[in-house]
């Protein structure tokens, strides 16, 4: 007797055998343990189209150099920006001072030397836009420039006034038309979770309680200072969101001061303290400045696990990569635990999502790199995964010359002009990194794959194209490492050459494997090569 011959259709898949169809399989709803989409060889995974848009936003993987306006260039005419200093605050001249820590103003609720500045200002940023173009720079980024009584400026007086130090919103278009004649963004600083204490706003709420401006903050007995302050800090009386009027000249209407700065020509904004602003007016401003000035990026400052923040914001400062990658340089985890824990990070957040996010290693907040990690062999390795880790390096101002700075105010000295010269080792190393990431699509706009590793952290960043692939490896010990590592990319063939970028050496692929010999505390970024000219390549028939 002949048996029935059946197909089976399910999850875009078909099967075929003879006899019955199995109990449990007579609908076509079965689906695979591991669905197409999940795998990591899927056909999917090398979609052009995904890549080619990831590669026309601007947002995707931009190199970022972040600028406090004030200690960026000395002012041309010291005297004139003096004269903006009325004590108690002061003007100091001795640009490459570091500054030091002062004494508590406590009638003003700071520190004195918050109140100490340099005289930088816009016109200073602008005259150093082509340098920054030479630098590889993408996005310009400012710390705070709106009118406020302290030099850093997060104690705003007026959102949508400009510092007069600093110079005017005119002085601002006219930075922003710089940098887009070379190619690059800018990026504003906003402080909308606090305002200063010697706001017009706050005084007069302050001495009226019924004053409109009243309702702009949050005035409590319960609180230490009779108002909610950020962190308590009695200089920073937090805004009440809650109040219509705030979030219409904040970011609601046409002229708030979120979209009138983009319609102005700005970019994007970066929110201070996006963790205290909330999912909800995180959201609503990014519909905002979307809906102003589409394609324009808002980044937060989160000091969370990065995974539920987007798309709240289009992406966010990363300092939990930050805090693993100085957990694994402390000693306190293994390479190996490193690359599970940015693993989990990419899994849970999202490649797209975290390809916009910045990749911070030091700001205005924290020590610079060089304090942080003071041997040299482990902060080139810092600024080696910066460049290649997924997201947008982030190059605090004076980063590439390896500027020295310690906890705040040391870490906000003014930049280090005198040691831009050809002959610095850091500066030729950081253009370095720049020419390898603006010449390697893969590390701009390339997934993610964790390489499994004992005593190496090694992880891949591919793209739709073979040429684009890049793989970094990194030894943080005081000895060489061996070990044989996968590649897990069926199109790197085999024994075909790999070129680290870095060092020059060459390894070859040896049927899916490379064996490794890394140097103590090293990183190594290899990239595939084809060497044959118009002899063989294995490649001739490879995307």
């Amino acid at each position: 007797m002949s048996r029935p011959f059946h197909a089976l259709a399910f999850a875009g898949l078909t099967a075929f055998w003879l006899g019955a169809i199995p109990l449990g399989c007579q609908k076509s709803t079965m689906t695979p343990t591991h669905p197409t989409s999940q795998a990591t060889n899927a056909f999917a995974a090398f979609d052009p189209e995904r890549f080619d848009a990831r590669d026309a936003d601007w947002r995707v993987g931009p190199i970022i150099y972040q600028v406090f306006v004030d200690r960026f260039v000395p002012p041309v005419d010291p005297a004139k920006q003096a004269a903006f200093f009325q004590p108690p605050r002061s003007f100091r001249s001795d640009w490459n001072r570091i500054p030091q820590p002062g004494t508590r103003v406590p009638d003003l609720g700071c520190s004195s030397h918050e109140l100490e500045f340099w005289g930088g200002d816009l016109a200073g940023v602008r005259s150093k836009a082509d340098y920054l173009k030479s630098l590889g720079v993408d996005v310009v980024y400012l710390n705070p420039i709106h009118a406020a009584f302290t030099n850093h400026k997060y104690d705003a007086q007026d959102y949508a006034a400009v510092s007069l130090e600093y110079g005017t919103r005119g002085d601002v278009s006219a930075l922003a038309a710089d940098c887009h004649t070379r190619g690059m963004k800018l990026m504003l600083d906003g402080v909308f979770n606090h305002m200063g204490r010697t706001a017009p706003r706050f005084q007069n709420a302050m001495r009226d309680p019924a004053s409109p401006d009243r309702g702009w903050f949050i005035f409590d007995p319960a609180c230490k200072n009779g108002y909610r302050a950020w962190y308590n800090v009695p200089n920073l009386p937090e805004v009440n969101l809650e109040n219509p009027a705030v979030r219409d000249h904040v970011w609601e209407s046409r002229d708030s001061v979120v979209r009138s700065y983009l319609r102005e020509g700005v970019d994007g904004w970066r929110l201070d303290v996006a963790y205290d602003i909330g999912f909800d007016y995180l959201s609503a401003i990014t519909r905002a400045a979307h809906a102003e000035k589409p394609g324009s990026a808002v980044i937060g400052e989160i000091w969370n696990y990065p995974e539920p923040w987007m798309p709240a914001m289009d992406g966010l400062m990363n300092f939990h990569q930050r805090q693993v990658l100085l957990d694994w340089f402390d000693g306190r985890i293994d390479g190996a635990r490193a690359g599970e824990l940015l693993d989990g990070m990419v899994r849970d957040t999202g490649i797209d999502h975290l390809l916009k996010c910045w990749t911070v290693l030091d700001n205005h907040d924290t020590p610079r790199l060089k304090n942080r990690i003071p041997d040299p062999a482990l902060r080139r390795i810092a600024r080696v995964l910066q460049f290649t880790l997924p997201g947008a390096p982030c190059v605090y101002y004076g980063s590439e010359v390896e500027m020295e700075g310690g906890d705040d105010p040391r870490n906000r000295a003014p930049m280090r002009w005198d040691l831009i010269a050809e002959g610095n080792e850091d500066l030729a190393f950081f253009r370095k990194l720049v020419e390898l990431r603006r010449g390697s699509r893969g590390l701009r706009v390339g997934d993610w794959r964790l390489l499994s590793a004992k005593r190496l952290m090694a992880f891949q960043r591919y793209t739709d194209r073979w040429r684009d692939t890049a793989i970094v490896v990194v030894n943080t010990d005081a000895v060489p490492v061996k070990e044989v590592i996968p590649a897990r990319d069926g199109r790197l063939m085999n024994f075909a050459p790999l070129l680290d970028v870095l060092s020059g050496q060459r390894i070859k692929v040896r049927t899916g494997l490379l064996e490794l010999d890394v140097p103590a505390r090293t990183a190594m970024v290899l990239v595939p090569t084809d060497d044959a000219g118009v002899e063989y390549s294995p490649y001739k028939r490879v995307p």
